[in-house]
């Protein structure tokens, strides 16, 4: 079924499904810079959210501000303001009749997102799974090169024009800089599944490793032939199978 929800004067709107039974475990999905929540079958937050809902759990997946059907403007989005998009789904989700335990997933910058609301929230949230969580976005922002596209990381503009006609904004770049990933992140202590492709051209591995080294109850997967989007090989069905065994067992 379609939700909104509003988080100071944006609607973000989203997709919840649940089983029949009375009592159910929840995952809430986040996606992608520039991506959305997966409203097509090859996507794979779509399919995530379907294997994870013919194994009995619920599922709930947003798009972030900016970004497909919600409200607001890409060039306004921030890592900081998808947490903000982050903790109002939590909430929404929190107060779901029937939910007995809430996981997180998040694909890229949708990982990052949802590392940080875990270690904000960890005693709200059951489990949490990274894929090519997209850490090195700091990096990237302190080295002035962001999806590739370069500026002087001490004088960044207000607007940075990138791929499909999308302008990303100067706050963005400003805020990814300074960023306290690893430091929020590492207050959650649950159970985490790390799962990276070593094809990948977008994320390298070491943000990966460095949760890795943070964590005290992780497991990491590094895939021999997955990219970034888990699509080449037999890469996507390696992950949807380790991702629904960690949430149900």
């Amino acid at each position: 079924m379609d939700v909104e929800i509003k988080r100071d004067g944006l609607t973000l709107r989203g997709t919840f499904n649940k089983p029949a039974a009375t009592k159910f475990n929840l995952v809430i999905l986040m996606h992608g810079f520039t991506s959305n929540r997966g409203v097509d079958p090859d996507q794979l937050l779509y399919q995530l959210a379907k294997r994870f809902e013919e194994k009995g759990l619920a599922t709930l997946r947003f798009d972030f501000n900016g970004h497909g059907q919600s409200d607001g403007k890409f060039v306004d989005m921030t890592v900081l303001n998808e947490i903000g998009d982050a903790k109002a789904i939590l909430d929404y989700a929190r107060q779901i009749e029937g939910v007995k335990k809430i996981y997180l997933l998040g694909h890229s910058q949708g990982g990052v997102v949802a590392s940080m609301i875990a270690g904000y929230y960890p005693e709200k949230i059951a489990k949490l799974a990274l894929l090519a969580p997209a850490a090195t976005l700091k990096d990237d922002a302190l080295k002035g090169d962001t999806q590739g596209f370069t500026y002087d990381p001490h004088n960044i503009p207000d607007a940075l024009p990138i791929k499909k006609d999308l302008t990303l904004g100067g706050f963005y770049l400003r805020t990814a800089q300074t960023l306290p990933i690893y430091e929020i992140a590492k207050e959650y202590h649950g159970p985490v599944c790390l799962i990276h492709g070593l094809k990948d051209t977008v994320v390298d591995k070491i943000a990966s490793t460095r949760y890795d080294d943070v964590y005290t109850n992780d497991t990491l997967h590094l895939l021999d032939d997955a990219d970034h989007g888990f699509g080449i090989g037999n890469s996507r069905a390696e992950a949807l199978n380790i991702a629904t065994d960690f949430f149900l067992n």
